[in-house]
């Protein structure tokens, strides 16, 4: 299937890894330019390696999205190596697993800011030229925990559901003008991130990696984790010309796994 999008620009947040990654290769296989960024350099040549061999084009950005400061100069730098961006992916890492109570109010402003208003900002720089185009999408990707809220991952749950909320709001805003806004949301999807979480409930349960995996398989109906290409595949498509008429959504990529309507 042709998507549509060949020779458009995407810039996706924290692709040096990950969901990140696998959603940048995808685009790239469509014939997206794609800019990557990332604060760690390996995992940035990586990406750009990944999309040259899927026959792409690759823009690697040194970018830590809690300096604000930055965002204008490194939006400008992809518009003038590559064009405008028609393509944005909001895409951050996660916080630390925490429960609710007892957080430092400190640790819940950093993250609000690094998960939330970076979002916001960086969106809020490239929509006027999305407007001015008549054509862009906006595609954020969060966790199932901002419908499903998941043990331990407070403020991951809380600051991603503020994100639900601010890309249907946005959704609606630009509707007419060729822009669609849409959420993308990962269940258990085989990644780095996750082989962490999974060891760290291994080790708060006293259990074993092995049966920490197998009781999280029961969870999903299909019975295994997701690979990251489907992951990033499902992203292209919300990306595509053929999803023109989809926006203020969010598409679940999770197996049949989330358990809330």
């Amino acid at each position: 299937m042709d998507l549509g999008i060949n020779g458009k620009v995407a810039l996706v947040l924290a692709s040096s890894r990950g969901l990140g990654q696998a959603m940048a290769v995808s685009l790239a296989r469509e014939g997206v330019k794609v800019a990557v960024t990332g604060r760690n350099p390996d995992g940035l040549r990586q990406s750009v390696e990944l999309i040259e061999a899927a026959g792409g084009v690759a823009l690697a950005l040194s970018w830590d999205l809690s300096d604000a400061s930055v965002i204008d100069a490194l939006i400008s730098q992809v518009e003038n190596s590559l064009g405008p961006i028609d393509i944005l992916i909001n895409n951050t890492g996660g916080p630390p697993p925490t429960p609710a109570a007892g957080q430092d109010p400190a640790l819940w402003q950093k993250s609000f800011n690094d998960m939330v208003l970076s979002l916001i900002a960086i969106t809020d720089r490239v929509l006027p030229g999305m407007r001015q185009r008549k054509w862009g999408r906006i595609i954020t990707s969060t966790t199932s925990g901002a419908i499903a809220p998941i043990k331990n991952l407070a403020i991951s749950n809380t600051l991603r559901a503020a994100l639900l909320a601010w890309s249907k709001t946005l959704a609606a805003e630009v509707a007419n003008e060729g822009i669609t806004v849409n959420v993308i949301m990962p269940g258990r999807i085989a990644t780095d991130r996750l082989r962490q979480l999974d060891e760290a409930r291994a080790k708060r349960e006293g259990a074993s990696y092995e049966e920490v995996v197998k009781a999280s398989l029961r969870q999903i109906p299909m019975g295994r984790y997701g690979d990251p290409k489907e992951y990033g595949d499902a992203a292209a498509f919300l990306a595509s010309q053929n999803a023109s008429f989809i926006t203020g959504t969010v598409m679940r990529v999770d197996g049949g796994q989330i358990q809330a309507i």
